[in-house]
């Protein structure tokens, strides 16, 4: 027996359940609970009466820096304003579905592929977002890399207000009904990289971008 095979037995024989693998009854009851999840009880400011000021307040507690634009053809200029206040160079990877808009007006070069180690800056979309929190949700495919939003040192995120969600349960509720299975990779983004695992020693960019920016479009 492995050690994952002993650790297991040893589990399932504290529940009173036989050998180290769950049976066609135990499936059956979680497939059932998974397809009928309950939702637990809600804080009041978890459904603020304005998502979107909730978003804001959340994204500056947690440090992502904010800007909204009338609709998407604004995103370039609004990019370019961020990198230019930054001190970033206007160069930048993004996601298939903004490589379309008018970069070149803005000053910016980009290209549309999955972010490589020396890319500065990487643009990404979202699935929605939590105003709880001040989180959005990214879910991967081929048209849409994580890469793109973990690996260079600056992420640029554009959220739909019409996916603006209050909670983290109605984010789950959305991607249920609307996916049925979640991809290989859902990530959640809650401001820039940190860990003060060191000795309580806050450390930003540790495990990806040491910069967050979210773009509020229609």
């Amino acid at each position: 027996m492995s050690a994952r095979e002993n650790i297991l037995a040893r589990i399932r024989g504290a529940q009173g359940k036989p050998g180290a693998e769950p049976t066609a009854v135990d499936l059956d009851r979680v497939r059932a609970v998974m397809a009928h999840p309950v939702t637990g009880p809600q804080p009041a400011f978890a459904h603020p009466p304005d998502l979107l000021v909730q978003f804001l307040k959340e994204c500056d507690r947690v440090g992502t820096t904010h800007a909204q634009v009338a609709s998407d053809e604004g995103i370039p200029a609004e990019v370019a304003r961020y990198l230019a206040a930054t001190g970033l160079e206007p160069r930048l990877v993004a996601w298939p579905a903004f490589a379309a808009l008018d970069w070149a007006s803005a000053g910016i070069a980009i290209e549309s592929r999955p972010a490589r180690g020396d890319d500065r800056t990487g643009l990404t979309g979202s699935t929605c977002a939590i105003a709880e929190t001040g989180t959005t949700l990214l879910l991967s495919s081929p048209e849409q890399p994580k890469v793109t939003a973990l690996l260079p040192e600056t992420h640029v995120c554009i959220v739909r207000r019409s996916r603006l969600l209050g909670t983290l349960e109605e984010a789950f509720a959305l991607e249920r009904r609307e996916q049925g299975e979640l991809p290989r990779s859902a990530f959640f983004v809650s401001g820039p990289s940190r860990t003060a695992d060191i000795e309580q020693t806050m450390v930003i960019g540790a495990h990806g971008p040491y910069r967050v920016h979210v773009i509020i479009a229609p």
